[in-house]
C-alpha cells in the first residue's frame, strides 16, 4: 500500500479541521474514501493519547461544561427499523469541559447523555486539575452526583438553569427551538461567585465545533457513521484548537495560554505525532497489523 507524505496528510488533516466532509475531500485530493477515513482514525487515536498526557495539572479557576447533541447512523427514533445498525447508532452526545480564562478544553467525553456516562466525564475532568476550581453547567440533574462523586466537597459549583417559554403552534414539529425566557443561578457546592456563573463559552464552543466538523452540521448527510469515528473526529478538533488555531482574543492558542506548550503547533506537527507513532510499529515481513494484533 502507498503511504501518504507528509504535505498531503496535512492537506487532508486541515481539510478535516477546516469542517469538509470526507467525501469532499476525496473530490479535492483525488484520493479513496477508504484513505481519508484511515488517515482520520490514526489521527483521532494518537491526537486523543496526546492530550490525555498533556493536559494534567492544570491551574484553571473557572470552568464551564456543556454537551452537544449529534447522532451516528440514524437518529435514535430510527435506530430500530434501520438497516445492519451499528454498536453506538442512535444519539452520540459530547461532554466537553473549557477554561473560561484560557479557552482551553482540557476534558471531553463522546457517548449517552445518562448520570454514568456524566460520572465518567467528571471523574476525567477532575483527574486534570491541580487546585480547587469554579465550575458551571446547565441544569442537567446528572451532574448533581457526578460532581459530588468526582469532587465531594472541594469545588464551588452552581448551575445556570434556562427557562424556556411554550413554543407557539406555528413552530411544534419544525427544528427551532422554544424561546429562552430567562436563566436563574443555583448555587449548588462551596462559595462560586455568582457573577462567574455562565455558560456562555462552552455554548460557543458548540457553535465552534459545529463549524470546524462536517460530522456536527445539522440537516446533512454528513453525520458519523460509526461512533469510533465520530470520536476520532472530536480528538482531531480539539488538538487543532488546543494546539494550532489561534484564538482571535487571547491572540495565542488556548494550550499557550494555559502554559500547556510554548509554541505554535502547525498541522504537520500532527502528521509527526502519527508519523513517530507508525515508526514504534514492528513491521513484519508478509504480515500486516491491524488494531494490535499480527496475522500473518
Amino acid at each position: 500500500m502507498n503511504k501518504l507524505d507528509t504535505a498531503t496528510r496535512s492537506k487532508i488533516l486541515h481539510l478535516l479541521v477546516e469542517g469538509q466532509s470526507i467525501r469532499a475531500i476525496t473530490r479535492v485530493m483525488g484520493m479513496s474514501k477508504n484513505t481519508v477515513a484511515k488517515l482520520l482514525s490514526d489521527a483521532g487515536a494518537v491526537c486523543a493519547a496526546y492530550q490525555d498526557e498533556a493536559l494534567r495539572n492544570l491551574t484553571c479557576k473557572r470552568i464551564q461544561v456543556d454537551e452537544i447533541w449529534s447522532f451516528t447512523y440514524a437518529k435514535q427514533k430510527n435506530v430500530a427499523t434501520a438497516k445492519a445498525a451499528p454498536e453506538g447508532a442512535g444519539d452520540t452526545w459530547t461532554w466537553t469541559a473549557i477554561d473560561a480564562d484560557t479557552k482551553l478544553v482540557m476534558s471531553w467525553l463522546v457517548g449517552g447523555r445518562d448520570s454514568e456516562y456524566a460520572m465518567g466525564f467528571m471523574d476525567d475532568l477532575s483527574r486534570r486539575l491541580a487546585n480547587r476550581v469554579q465550575l458551571t453547567s446547565d441544569g442537567h440533574r446528572a451532574y448533581l452526583e457526578a460532581v459530588e462523586g468526582a469532587f465531594g466537597g472541594d469545588i464551588d459549583y452552581a448551575m445556570l438553569i434556562k427557562l424556556y417559554g411554550a413554543s407557539p403552534d406555528s413552530a411544534k414539529g419544525r427544528y427551532s427551538p422554544a424561546e429562552c425566557t430567562g436563566a436563574r443561578k443555583e448555587r449548588i457546592e462551596g462559595n462560586p461567585d455568582i457573577k462567574h456563573v455562565s455558560t456562555s463559552f462552552a455554548e460557543r464552543q458548540n457553535l465552534t465545533m459545529r463549524m470546524h466538523m462536517r460530522r456536527f452540521t445539522r440537516l446533512t448527510n454528513g453525520f458519523s457513521k460509526k461512533v469510533e469515528a465520530h470520536a476520532n473526529a472530536v480528538a482531531l478538533h480539539f488538538m487543532y484548537y488546543n494546539f494550532v488555531r489561534i484564538h482571535t482574543t487571547l491572540r495565542m492558542t488556548p494550550a499557550m495560554a494555559a502554559g500547556v506548550t510554548g509554541k505554535l503547533w502547525e498541522i504537520s506537527d500532527i502528521v509527526a505525532l502519527i508519523e513517530a507513532k507508525e515508526a514504534e510499529q514492528p513491521k513484519v515481513r508478509g504480515s500486516y497489523k491491524k488494531q494490535g494484533q499480527i496475522s500473518n
